[in-house]
């Protein structure tokens, strides 16, 4: 007997396969038609329902193998005909994932709706590389802000974040990188703390630590490009503070 129609949100982490929830799991067991996109891992897929119907939806800049509109229609039809459709999308899907919008459309057309919660890479990214976004002295609170909006436009709240003493973190800004850094330079914040980590919580993970006045040359020099993430604010000292302890201690107990 066929499920009723029902679309499940789900949230697959950053990357790293191991940093998906156990509900996350049980959704794809029992999901009748996956649709993946292209920053989830694709070892996550060995979890799901051996019949059920897989399929990537992916999107990268200058290549849409679906357009959004197209894959609204496409959750529609599959969870009409076969029941029980699981959206996974990389890291949470209500933090710049659009899982907010699908599921809006599915429910006008019948659809049950679900969702469930996955770890943003907004805050593992830099956790992974020792980055807290908050630290008691250095950051009482953070941004998360997309890099580029619906109009591919650097969004208006980056100047504003560049204004206060928050931790900023910037989704999908690589391509703003220049515009972003103008802002904080405006800002007399020529010497914050910047990192840019690609490619985060994965074995392909690279990063990029520097300044407001040095970052673009540091990403020029390890060729640091999309999917990234860019930190800026004092807490990225602590990933180096923390390295130096570390170090202290290996030396003495070598001595």
């Amino acid at each position: 007997m066929r499920n009723l129609p029902k679309l499940t949100v789900v949230g697959a982490g950053p990357g790293d396969v191991e940093l998906i929830t156990l509900k996350a799991i049980n959704a794809l067991k029992q999901a009748d038609v996956v649709l993946y996109d292209a920053l989830v891992n694709n070892d996550l897929l060995k979890y799901v329902n051996p019949n059920a119907e897989i399929i990537f939806v992916g999107k990268r800049r200058g290549c849409y193998r679906y357009q959004q509109e197209q894959i609204n229609e496409l959750i529609v039809a599959r969870g009409h005909s076969h029941g029980h459709v699981v959206r996974l999308k990389g890291g949470d899907p209500f933090i710049f994932g659009r899982g907010a919008e699908e599921m809006e459309y599915a429910a006008k057309f019948g659809l049950q709706t679900d969702v469930v919660p996955g770890i943003s890479s907004s805050l593992a990214v830099p956790a992974y590389q020792n980055i807290p976004l908050t630290k008691r002295g250095s950051s009482e609170s953070f941004w998360v802000i997309t890099g580029t909006t619906k109009k591919h436009q650097i969004s208006s709240d980056v100047a504003l974040a560049a204004k206060s003493n928050a931790t900023v973190v910037i989704l999908m800004g690589m391509g703003k990188l220049s515009e972003i850094i103008q802002l904080f330079q405006k800002e007399k914040k020529h010497d914050l703390p910047v990192a840019i980590i690609q490619n985060g919580t994965t074995p392909q993970e690279k990063i990029g630590i520097g300044t407001v006045n040095t970052i673009e040359q540091v990403v020029a020099k390890n060729k640091l490009s999309n999917p990234a993430i860019i930190v800026l604010g004092e807490v990225v000292k602590h990933r180096a503070e923390l390295q130096l302890v570390q170090s202290q201690i290996k030396t003495n107990i070598a001595v």
